[in-house]
């Protein structure tokens, strides 16, 4: 009789013990299962090997496990956190900026609770103290018609940026989601399309006349057949094999740079970015009586406290009762 030789697996997977390989699973349960972008991802990533990196030097020690992390070793960190000083800024960190290091601890320790099933220290345990007030930039009506007025329209890339800006303008977009668009994201006869923002969430814009004529016109430029929405027409060569353009796809930063030196050339007097463009577009919505709810779904936002930093710059009732009271006693 033939003997045969079985061979037996273990059906329980090893649980890991590190801190490291947490991490790993939570980074991975953050994009299979809550489907977060990548972007996002690698933010999380950040933040946690900041904390990791800070451990390994604070404990001295190179192998790090889940009991490490208690209410101390948290004090620890804020403190380290809040006497920090930015390399872009050179300032200490904005309380605001020391919340989102914190933020993403607290979303992966309920990921052990919860998902993990480890006892580890509960993120509410983690308080983040009050933030510093926001105030959000935005440009007046002066400023805009002058930031519009500065492209070289001679140029398919003026032609492009002008067009750019005007999308940026009507529609609230993140830098990110402007630079994510396709061609045939658009639809210029209805003057919507919809938008896929932070947290994968959908939702649906609009584009104002005016955007419609200049991304009308910036398309007619177009004799190609690629994708993205927004091209770029200088830096390094396009991809090989690149059939759909990809390569040439223009990138936030990119973005983000092209608005600033326009806000130079204009003679703004303020430092404006894509998102500046965001916040002049809620505030006027606001200003035009528009309800904090609906702004908040233009926007994306998740939490309509998010959107009621702009309520800070919009409130007429206060001016008014403002203009009033110096108006009787000047009677």
């Amino acid at each position: 009789m033939e003997k045969t030789t079985s061979i037996t697996t273990s059906a329980t997977p090893r649980n890991p013990r590190t801190l490291a390989e947490y991490m790993m699973r939570y980074l991975e349960f953050c994009e299979v299962e809550r489907n977060l972008s990548q972007t996002t991802i690698k933010m999380y990533h950040f933040y946690l090997t900041d904390l990791t990196d800070w451990m390994h030097s604070y404990l001295q020690r190179s192998e790090l496990v889940l009991t490490d992390i208690d209410t101390e070793l948290i004090r620890k960190y804020r403190l380290d956190l809040n006497r920090r000083i930015s390399t872009k800024s050179h300032q200490a960190f904005k309380r605001s900026t020391q919340h989102t290091f914190l933020v993403a601890v607290r979303a992966f320790l309920k990921y052990l609770i919860v998902e993990e099933k480890v006892p580890v220290l509960p993120p509410e345990q983690i308080t983040l103290g009050k933030a510093d007030p926001r105030v959000p930039r935005v440009l007046d009506d002066d400023q805009m018609k002058v930031l519009f007025d500065v492209q070289n329209l001679n140029k398919r890339s003026g032609l492009r940026d002008r067009a750019m800006l005007e999308v940026l303008f009507s529609t609230g977009l993140r830098v990110s989601e402007l630079c994510s668009l396709n061609v045939d994201s658009i639809n210029l006869d209805t003057g919507e399309f919809a938008v896929i923002g932070k947290g994968r969430k959908v939702r649906v814009v609009y584009l104002s006349p005016s955007a419609i004529d200049w991304l009308g016109r910036y398309l007619s430029t177009r004799k190609d057949a690629f994708t993205p929405l927004f091209l770029r027409y200088s830096g390094k060569r396009m991809t090989v094999d690149d059939e759909l353009g990809e390569s040439l796809r223009l990138t936030p930063r990119s973005v983000e740079r092209l608005v600033k030196g326009y806000a130079l050339r204009a003679g703004i007097a303020v430092d404006a970015t894509p998102h500046t463009l965001r916040h002049t577009f809620a505030t006027g919505l606001l200003r035009e009586g528009a309800d904090l709810r609906s702004v908040q779904e233009l926007l994306g936002h998740s939490n309509v406290a998010t959107t009621q930093i702009y309520t800070h710059v919009t409130n007429r009732q206060l001016k008014d009762v403002h203009k009033r009271f110096h108006r009787d006693l000047a009677t």
